[in-house]
């Protein structure tokens, strides 16, 4: 009886850390945003992912790699739509290895709208030795990969506060409501006006996490729009066609009864 109750105990004691850890590490709610992308007949705001783009170039590409995006990509219909031209000189900002040339010897060049964008890195380990130990996630799928989804990504990039008292943080680490556990490595990448918007927007917090996710969220689902597009017809379509059975049945059903 008594290495019975022992054994209860134990488990009752086990049973409570685990509650305990998990309603520990459980972060806030997330933030909700009015997505223009999210309803059925959902559409990016082509203004919103230029300035994403923007705000990804000039903050995230330092750290964070989308290898899975060309600069064609941005000319793309669906996408942020620059002109040939606006993406080409995009690309042209930036160097890559190519070659070897006629001599056998690699060669660096400006970028081509064909290339991938170039990476922050030559490697996983320069990442992690730049960045204090903690790999910089390629962010080409990031939303799609995390639960949550572009809410997450928006309120973390908005979570960075003061530590409550009783956490104690390790160097190089910061406090974020929204992250899992509440600590993350990276420190607060935006600030009011870090940015200057080529259009004139006012470069808020707010506005350039709700721009940077929206092209976050085309990166990792470029053809969105097409998916709603098909959707929406193959519904059309089998609505006619239940209609079409449901009278075809009808009629023939007619018939037997007529005979009977």
């Amino acid at each position: 009886m008594k290495k019975f109750l022992k054994i209860l105990f134990c488990t009752s004691l086990l049973l409570f850390n685990i509650n305990y850890t998990k309603a520990a590490e459980k972060s806030a709610e997330l933030l909700k945003v009015d997505w223009s992308f999210k309803s059925f007949f959902g559409k990016f705001d082509r203004a919103s992912l230029q300035r994403g783009y923007q705000v990804y170039n000039e903050v995230c590409a330092s750290c964070h790699s989308v290898k899975y995006l060309s600069y064609r990509n941005l000319t793309e219909k669906g996408g942020p739509e620059f002109t040939e031209e606006e993406a080409k000189a995009i690309a042209s900002n930036f160097e890559v290895t190519d070659g070897p040339d006629s001599t056998g010897e690699m060669f660096t060049r400006p970028a081509r709208l064909s290339d991938k964008f170039v990476m922050p890195y030559a490697n996983d380990e320069e990442a992690k030795s730049a960045n204090g130990g903690a790999y910089p996630p390629d962010m080409s799928v990031l939303v799609k990969a995390r639960k949550g989804g572009a809410d997450y990504i928006y309120s973390l990039l908005l979570g960075y506060e003061d530590p409550p008292a009783d956490m104690e943080l390790d160097d190089g680490v910061y406090y974020n409501k929204f992250m899992y556990g509440n600590k993350i490595k990276m420190s607060a990448p935006l600030s009011d006006d870090i940015v200057e918007y080529s259009d004139g927007t006012k470069a808020s917090t707010e506005q350039m996490s709700r721009d940077v996710v929206t092209f976050l969220m085309w990166a990792a689902e470029p053809h969105l729009e097409q998916r709603h597009k098909f959707g929406f017809r193959v519904i059309i379509y089998l609505i006619i066609i239940s209609i079409l059975v449901y009278f075809s049945m009808k009629k023939i059903w007619s018939r037997i009864e007529s005979k009977v």
